[in-house]
């Protein structure tokens, strides 16, 4: 399936048989960086989701890492994580030419008729009080979903693209389509902030209007998903009125 995405100009195109994680080339690769890179990998020996889990990738699956060196103050920079949100779901939108089953969940997974298909984990290094460097590492079940027993209780079901939708697409088609959707929203970001992002994303995301539960690390909060607000943060209508909530895990 040809997804006819132009790589965008400007940006590095690194296409690897094997390695640990694109996260960890990523950061190797940063100190030497002149401009933002892709890294992709059609096989990691170590990959790893949010909070340090591990991250499973059948053979056929999708896993990349956008590096770069961003300017802006570390809160700003967080805000990638809706950028490539969007970008993802453009991406499955130009390979599928479907836009109704995907939905963005909160705070960076992407859903497809309900099931995850696809999770974003940001890592960043610090230099002083900026960000010497962002990768933004992204796992996609482009042909396989890993079994039920490989994710922890509560969580969504993995699903993936091919099994959902029959669309069969490699990895370096989906790369093309990522990159592409990704420089469209990131030039956005760069030229007016983080107001027309968060527009976007909210039109796209999951369950505003129902409720849901957030999961800190110590606490459980259960509200109607109100809406995210300027910063980012999840905003829920809880029993005792509005509560934002910066970083959590969403359960439906």
């Amino acid at each position: 399936m040809s997804t006819d995405a132009t790589w965008p100009e400007g940006v590095a195109r690194h296409v690897l048989g094997q390695t640990d994680s694109t996260n960890a080339e990523a950061a190797r690769l940063a100190p030497a960086l002149s401009g933002p890179a892709w890294i992709m990998a059609h096989r990691q020996t170590a990959a790893r989701g949010r909070r340090g889990r591990a991250w499973s990738m059948p053979e056929g699956n999708f896993a990349a890492t956008l590096v770069m060196r961003p300017r802006e103050r570390p809160e700003v920079v967080a805000l990638r994580s809706f950028v490539a949100s969007l970008a993802l779901f453009d991406a499955f939108v130009a390979v599928s030419g479907r836009a109704e089953p995907f939905a963005l969940k909160w705070p960076n997974d992407v859903l497809l008729n309900g099931g995850k298909v696809a999770g974003i984990l940001l890592e960043s290094v610090g230099q002083g009080a900026g960000v010497a460097h962002l990768a933004i590492g992204i796992g996609v079940n482009l042909v396989a979903a890993p079994g039920a027993d490989q994710v922890e209780p509560g969580a969504l079901r993995p699903v993936s693209l091919l099994e959902e939708t029959g669309a069969r697409v490699t990895a370096e088609e989906f790369l093309d389509a990522l990159a592409a959707a990704y420089a469209a929203w990131e030039a956005i970001f760069a030229a007016q902030g983080f107001a027309p992002i968060r527009t976007a994303w909210l039109a796209r995301a999951a369950r505003i209007g129902q409720p849901i539960t957030a999961r800190t690390g110590s606490d459980s909060i259960t509200g109607t998903f109100e809406t995210v607000d300027d910063s980012g943060a999840l905003v829920l209508q809880t029993a005792r009125g509005p509560r934002a909530i910066p970083a959590a895990e969403v359960f439906f």
